[in-house]
């Protein structure tokens, strides 16, 4: 069976994937900060009081995990802040630091944590934004979320060169402007759309296609 390991499940996409990927007859791990009565419903296996900005933490999670390889590994723990350039006050900056720390060195130190899980075939998922992208930004604003998202996909980038002497496969995933709590509701998306879109991308990856950016639909996006 295979295994995947989601890295913030708890609600909103995350949450979606567990459930997409316990439909698909995965063994399903969740890590979480805290644990939901939704993520419980789907009894998967939880690991929880886990903090992707804590490398002790994450490390404490990997041996709590049951025993196995980690077939599939998505990482998703993000935040999202809103900051403008005419109101970058210190709390801003603040806020930005916070993005950098869990949107993109949070993936690397969860990656790295759960490194001796991975093998030959192995795929990992680090659900990035296209709002990462440099040359769609169009509108500006959101600081420290366009810069956390570029760096977590530069992150990927060198991790998909890193791991493919292991055998191990990686891709930067959009999952689309989706309807969850950190949009407010807000999208075009619904959680388990965008999940079993994410899922095929993870499906179809392979050396070849590793390092490259997606969005749930299938599309390639630019950097």
């Amino acid at each position: 069976m295979t295994r995947t390991l989601i890295i913030g499940g708890n609600r909103g996409i995350g949450l979606a994937l567990a459930a997409e990927h316990l439909r698909r007859g995965h063994h399903v791990i969740v890590t979480c900060r805290q644990r939901t009565a939704e993520l419980d419903a789907l009894g998967v296996e939880v690991v929880e009081g886990v903090e992707v900005t804590d490398s002790n933490s994450l490390q404490r999670a990997e041996q709590s995990v049951s025993p196995g390889n980690i077939d599939r590994l998505i990482v998703n723990a993000g935040v999202l802040e809103t900051e403008r350039f005419d109101a970058l006050d210190e709390h801003a900056f603040a806020n930005i630091e916070k993005q950098f720390n869990v949107n993109a060195i949070g993936p690397l130190r969860a990656v790295h944590a759960f490194q001796a899980r991975l093998q030959p075939g192995s795929r990992v998922g680090i659900l990035t934004s296209r709002m990462g992208s440099m040359a769609d930004n169009g509108s500006g604003g959101y600081y420290g979320y366009r810069m956390s998202k570029a760096a977590v996909n530069a992150a990927g980038k060198s991790l998909a060169n890193d791991l493919r002497p292991r055998g191990v496969a990686v891709a930067l995933l959009h999952p689309g402007f989706v309807r969850t709590g950190m949009t407010g509701g807000q999208g075009d998306v619904d959680p388990a759309q965008a999940a079993a879109g994410l899922s095929d991308r993870l499906d179809a990856l392979s050396l070849e296609s590793s390092g490259r950016f997606w969005h749930a639909n299938g599309s390639e996006l630019p950097w």
